[in-house]
Parts: C-alpha cells; structure tokens; sequence
C-alpha cells in the first residue's frame, strides 16, 4: 500500500446542499492527496433514489467549486455502478463466502422479539448460512456475506488508534436485497477498489461501518484502504452542529461573503493543527496536512475565528483575484452587477479597501463611495454632519482644491492649511468631506477616496453637498 500513488475521495449523498462538514472532509481529502502528488476524486452517492436529486448534485459541485477543491477525473455515480456491485456479491457467493438468504422480514422480527425476551443477543443469525442447496424454496432471498463468527476485527485507524470490534458482534451483512440491488455497505466498498482509492477519509460515524466493510475487502482478496475517522463538527456549546447553530450549508458562507481562503484556511484549523499556525496558504496547508495532527475530539465551530482568518486573508489577497471574488459574491447573493466604471473604481481603491474587511459585505460597505453615483444620498448618521455650517465650510474649500497638485502630499497640505485658515482642526472637516464623499460616516481615508474618485468627481460632489438646502 505504502508504496503505490495516494488516491482520496470525497463521497457526498445528494439529499441536499454541501454541509459543512461534508466540506470539511472534502478539504482533507484534497490536502492529503494534493500535497503528495496523489488524485482527490469524486463520487456522488446516487443510490437513495427516492433522496439523490439533480438539485442537490448541483449544490455540492457549486459547493465544491466555490472553495477551490479541484477533483480529478470524471464525477462517479454510484447508482450508475450498480451491475457491477451485484457482479461482486455473486462472486462471493458462488466462491461460498456468501449465501441465499430465505428468511422473512416477519421471520427476523419474530427471532429478534424472542432474543429479547430470553435476554439474549438480538443480531440476527440467518438459519440459511449453511443450509443444502437442495432445501432452497422458491422464494425471494437477499444474499448475506459470512461474517467471520470467532476472534475480532481490528480497524487500523490513523486518527482513532487501533480499534477492536468482537466479530460476535458482526451479522452476516445483507449485500444484494430480494430485488436484487446492492446495498450502500457494498457499492462502498466496490467503488472505492474499483476507483483505486488508498486512503478512505470520512467523519468518525462511519467508524463501525469500517468493520462490515473490511469483511468484503477480506472475502475479495483486495488490499484495505489505510483508514482515517475524523471527529465530527460541534457548535460553539458542544452539542452536534445544527441549523441552530447557524449556517449549515457551504453555500451559504459564501452568500454571507466569506473569501474562499478564509473559509479553507478556517476549515483545515477545525479538528487539525500544525504547531501554533493558524493563518496559512493553500501550498502550506498542503505542505503540513497529515494524520498527526488531526485531533480525536470534536471540533468547535466559531465564527469569531472564521471572521478574524477571512479578514487577513482579505487583506493579503491579490487585487485583482479580490475583485473576481467580489463579483463572484455579489452574483451568488443576488446583487446587482458591477459596471465598468465601478470595476475600474474597485480596482484601484482595493489597497485602501481590504484592510480590516473581515468579509465582502464590510468591503462593499467601505467601497460604497465608489459604487455611489450623484447625487449622493447621504444615511442618518452622515446627514448630521452636513449642516448648515458645515455646508458653507465645504463651498469655502472648493476653491482650495481646483489648484492643488492631486497627490496625497498636497491634498494633505491643502486641506490642512484650509482647517488652520478656518481655525479649526482638521478631524472637525473629515465628517462632513466623508458625507460629501461617500454619503455615509465610516470610510476609508478622506484622502484616499479623493485619489480614487479623482479631482472633477471630488469637486462635483462637493459643490453638490454644499449647494444642498
């Protein structure tokens, strides 16, 4: 096994959206494969038909595609697969390492009701296990697997240690139903041999299923995938992470404007560590990613967290990868488009914009005296700095700027000159310059804006606030 190329795989149901656990595994998946060198693919596990939904398909690949987790190969569908997950039960049972069963659902019922009566064990034991084929009535039958009856199966996991399960305490699994489809446990295991898949991944309440699955492993001769069951997510008061807690859904994050890199970044620190590094890049999280540092105890979500690693991942992301990303928000929160000019705007002003933005939202917030247009309508709490007197003072430094060199340099020598002719300081004018301006209170620098928007925007908008009744 060591020696062959890490294949990983995500394997979501589609009932609905891309949960954030779902997530989660999916990241660690890629990590582990994408820093050394393996394949991270991807299967949708179909076979609930009356559940699986194209919609809920969907979801998950926009989920996916949002926090840049990039699979290999074409997307498998398990139901799809599903000939050749019957293929391999009948293998098994014409080698005698499985066999018909007859027994009813009323028969088991029955059995069970009697074991709990007698105070005995209730896992069914089929009275068809090792019947002559000569007495098989005619009559439906699902095939079992022959679950080892003595000593114990040990799961070798990477995250949990070695965990011991009695084999007294394994039935013999159902592997085809009487309608002759196969059931989950086996199309699992036929997928991920079939895919190649090396390292199986998943949350900690598929540990128990490990057991019943390696026994097909074990009957096939094929070699076990290295296991790793990693504790599930809890909310901030330790309980199962649910709608409750908030958002539950990638999708969702990305609505309420978290940067795909903080969201990774977040999610990788969730349940694993690598020394006291919290704020990582992608190449690094590769890098370090492995077993080691993954904890047994549930994670805790918190959302102060998240929005402290978005906000530096904000402040040290590429303009222009910014601005996509932004787009990208605005598109999927239903926001209007931007326009050449407002890009244009953006662009430029991104230096003094994501600073401090911890998300998209409080970037637009500070971006808004660019994606403003006149005339500007200023809130209530920047209304209060344009009053009367503070209009005559705008009107009164319009002439001070028309000759001014539009650099930081001069702006600032400008206005400062203009607040000591008036007798005032020059924080007193920054209210009313940021009503003028932006319309609103809180801003990015008044010389900041005055670069971006550039001098005939900045005087018109002036002149527009101090003519204002």
């Amino acid at each position: 096994m060591s020696d062959r190329p890490v294949v990983t795989r995500f394997a979501p149901s589609p009932t609905g959206f891309l949960h954030i656990g779902g997530a989660r595994t999916a990241l660690f998946n890629w990590l582990y494969a994408r820093g050394r060198s393996g394949k991270f693919l991807l299967r949708i596990e179909d076979t609930d038909r009356t559940r699986s939904t194209p919609e809920a398909t969907d979801a998950i690949l926009k989920g996916l595609a949002w926090l840049g987790l990039d699979h290999d190969g074409d997307m498998i569908s398990q139901f799809e697969r599903a000939d050749r997950h019957a293929e391999v039960a009948h293998k098994l049972l014409a080698e005698g390492k499985a066999y018909r069963c007859f027994s009813t659902q009323e028969e088991i019922a029955a059995f069970r009701e009697a074991a709990k009566a007698e105070g005995s064990s209730t896992l069914f034991r089929s009275p068809w296990r090792d019947a002559d084929a000569t007495t098989h009535p005619d009559a439906p039958y699902v095939i079992r697997i022959k679950a080892p009856q003595n000593g114990a199966t040990v799961i070798a996991d990477q995250v949990q240690g070695d965990v011991t399960i009695r084999n007294s305490q394994l039935d013999d699994m159902v592997l085809l139903r009487s309608d002759g489809t196969p059931v989950y446990m086996l199309a699992v295991v036929v997928d991920d041999y079939d895919m190649g898949v090396t390292h199986v991944i998943r949350g900690d309440d598929h540990l128990n299923n490990a057991a019943r699955q390696m026994m097909i492993y074990t009957a096939m001769g094929w070699d076990l995938p290295v296991w790793a069951h990693i504790p599930l997510i809890h909310g901030p008061d330790g309980k199962k992470l649910s709608k409750r807690h908030g958002a539950l859904g990638v999708e969702e994050y990305q609505i309420m404007g978290y940067p795909a890199a903080g969201m990774r970044n977040y999610l990788a620190r969730l349940g694993w560590s690598h020394g006291d590094a919290e704020f990582f890049s992608d190449a690094e999280a590769k890098e370090w990613f492995d077993f080691k540092g993954i904890g047994k105890s549930p994670a805790r979500f918190d959302f102060k967290k998240l929005e402290n690693l978005s906000g530096r991942h904000i402040a040290q992301a590429d303009d222009a990868a910014l601005l996509h990303e932004l787009e990208t928000y605005r598109q999927a929160a239903d926001l209007s488009s931007l326009s050449d000019g407002q890009r244009h705007g953006l662009q430029s002003a991104m230096y003094c914009l994501k600073d401090r933005a911890k998300t998209f939202p409080e970037l637009t917030e500070k971006a808004e005296f660019i994606l403003t247009s006149r005339p500007i309508s200023p809130d209530e709490k920047a209304s209060k700095n344009l009053d009367t007197v503070s209009r005559g003072i705008l009107s009164l430094l319009t002439p001070h700027l028309q000759n001014a060199s539009w650099s930081r340099e001069e702006l600032e020598a400008a206005l400062g000159a203009f607040a000591e002719a008036q007798g005032t300081k020059f924080g007193k004018l920054a209210g009313p310059l940021r009503a003028a301006l932006a319309g609103r209170a809180v801003t990015p620098s008044v010389f900041d804006m005055m670069l971006v928007l550039g001098r005939e925007e900045t005087l018109a908008r002036l002149a527009e606030a101090a003519e204002a009744a």
